[in-house]
């Protein structure tokens, strides 16, 4: 009877627990205050001339970000970032794109920074889709002209947003092939698969990308497996290059510094339409 009850225990934890995730996923995902929410850095902060912008998504909410200027620019970059954090943590990031004579628009997805409303994997696809017709249609930015770039998380909403429109290139780093891939081993025990509703399914997205795609990993990165970028690459048909960086998952591309800097340098040399 005590063997009984163990097991039926046992399984009442395992379905609660299940359950858990299944309700609660979006807590495992988004981390908007971490470190922080509050924006205490700009680019005015490292020497950048920047626009505050604030865009209107659906339900009359609004997301902020930055439209930072160069001199003598070459394109636009449209940074999508991670999922901790707001833009204001991303200043190192805005340091190299400016240095490498692009303009950046960087945006917060819903619910981060100074960004209104909750994240959600619509919403964030929602958040950049308006940034890039903000680019296209209100800046008259030619899409070719335009660099969509996305770390980990942003990987998967850059992908996206290459998969419907028409940018110059790709740039993906740290990124997953989808959020169920990373899930499944963490939690062995569970039909991950099955319970998982956000899933930023990255490698889906690569098979109607169009523009070259430039993939950055490390192999040291503790967060995403190195594979993933591996078997991205691999999906991508249009040309492609692969820059494998050290360092950790948040840290890889500083601690790679300045082989990063070059590896994007010749790749945005190389594609990029500049006339």
């Amino acid at each position: 009877m005590i063997a009984v009850w163990i097991v039926v225990v046992l399984a009442v934890v395992y379905l609660l627990f299940g359950l858990y995730l299944f309700l609660f996923q979006s807590e495992y995902v988004y981390y908007p205050k971490y470190p922080e929410r509050m924006i205490t850095d700009t680019p005015k902060s490292i020497g950048l001339t920047y626009e505050k912008i604030l865009l209107e998504v659906e339900k009359g909410e609004r997301i902020s970000g930055w439209f930072v200027t160069v001199e003598n620019s070459r394109g636009v970059l449209l940074f999508c970032h991670g999922n901790a954090g707001n833009i204001g943590h991303r200043l190192e990031s805005v340091r190299i794109f400016a240095e490498l004579c692009l303009d950046i628009l960087i945006f917060d997805y819903r619910g981060y920074g100074e960004s209104e409303g909750k994240p959600s994997e619509s919403n964030t696809y929602e958040d950049a889709e308006t940034a890039w017709r903000y680019l296209v249609e209100e800046r008259h930015i030619n899409p070719e002209k335009i660099i969509v770039f996305g770390r980990s998380l942003g990987g998967g909403i850059a992908s996206y947003i290459a998969s419907r429109f028409s940018p110059g290139m790709l740039i993906l780093e740290s990124t997953f092939t989808s959020l169920p891939d990373v899930a499944a081993p963490r939690f062995p025990f569970f039909p991950v698969r099955l319970i998982m509703r956000i899933k930023y399914p990255t490698s889906e997205y690569l098979n109607d990308v169009n523009c070259p795609v430039l993939v950055i990993h490390s192999r040291d990165d503790e967060e995403i497996p190195f594979s993933h970028s591996q078997k991205l690459f691999e999906i991508v048909t249009a040309p492609k290059v692969f820059l494998e960086i050290k360092g950790t998952h948040n840290e890889g591309y500083k601690e790679s510094s300045p082989s990063y800097e070059e590896g994007l340098d010749m790749f945005i040399s190389k594609y990029l339409i500049t006339e």
